[in-house]
């Protein structure tokens, strides 16, 4: 028990260290024409080195918070706002994804066409199923980039059996129970299954989360880039490692915006009933439209 915790202080402590050597060091990681520097990327991406070092910032950050609470709340903007950027940005791939289905039906069933051209001068010329399977990625866009934004929004369907019942308090120690017990640890474990599952599907030897660095650092000898390029049929589509992307993108976006739900609950449970919303900036549907707000 006391190993643990001497290890678990002692991390903190390296963190500072390993934070301040990687950001004076980028080559050693990013200059990815070194195969040696695309191992330590694929290490440190999901290493416990990685974890206390954001665990550390969290500390740092919320104790800056806890200390002025109008940093907290400057916090609780921009994680917010970033959360509803990339969110109304990127729903417009359903708009996309319903218009490029017309467009499918309209050259398959009327011009019975066996592939489709878009563009001007060289255009991208793929066989309609390309075109149909493709639709998946916009509808994995709007799942994993959308997702912060309708909690933002709220949006999201809860099931509530207590939380309505109790007070404004108690539902702020609730939501903070369940961002750093649940919505944390979740992201923290997709994250982790999610970066290897990637960058198998991006180069080979294929590494692995049990892997050593200095494994790696042998592997490197031989590492080459081999992006998944297989579809569920001949002509479909052969973009699936963006899926894998997408599975790390949200897992960030899921923990960052933890973070801002915990500051969020923090402040409202400190500042009382008069802050609940404070700076949230909820879409609205128009004078009038009140109603309908929050149902959609």
């Amino acid at each position: 028990m006391l190993d643990a915790i001497v290890w678990f202080f002692q991390n903190i402590g390296l963190a500072f260290y390993n934070f301040g050597y990687a950001i004076t060091h980028p080559s050693l990681w990013l200059d990815w024409s070194n195969k040696e520097a695309i191992m330590r990327f694929v290490y440190y991406g999901g290493s416990v080195e990685l974890f206390f070092v954001v665990f550390t910032l969290f500390l740092v950050v919320t104790g800056i918070g806890m200390w002025r609470n109008a940093f907290m709340w400057g916090c609780v903007r921009v994680l917010e706002g970033f959360a509803n950027t990339v969110g109304r940005f990127f729903a417009w791939a359903g708009l996309l994804m319903v218009l490029q289905q017309i467009v499918i039906v309209f050259i398959q069933r009327i011009f019975t066409r066996p592939d489709i051209a878009f563009g001007f001068g060289i255009p991208v010329q793929m066989d309609i199923s390309w075109w149909a399977e493709e639709l998946k990625f916009y509808n994995a866009l709007v799942v994993c980039l959308c997702c912060t934004y309708a909690f933002v929004q709220g949006s999201h369907v809860r099931v509530d059996l207590i939380y309505s019942a109790v007070k404004f308090r108690t539902k702020r120690m609730i939501d903070m129970f369940g961002s750093l017990i649940f919505m944390m640890p979740v992201a923290v474990l997709t994250w982790m299954y999610g970066w290897y599952f990637m960058w198998r599907h991006l180069i080979t030897p294929k590494p692995s989360a049990s892997d050593t660095l200095e494994r790696l650092m042998l592997k490197a000898r031989a590492v080459r880039w081999n992006v998944e390029t297989i579809g569920f049929s001949p002509n479909g589509f052969n973009g699936y490692f963006l899926f894998k992307i997408l599975l790390i993108c949200f897992a960030a976006m899921v923990f960052i915006h933890a973070i801002a739900f915990f500051y969020r609950s923090y402040l409202e449970w400190k500042e009382g009933p008069e802050s609940e919303g404070k700076y949230l900036d909820r879409d609205s549907l128009g004078e009038g439209e009140e109603a309908y707000e929050g149902t959609h």
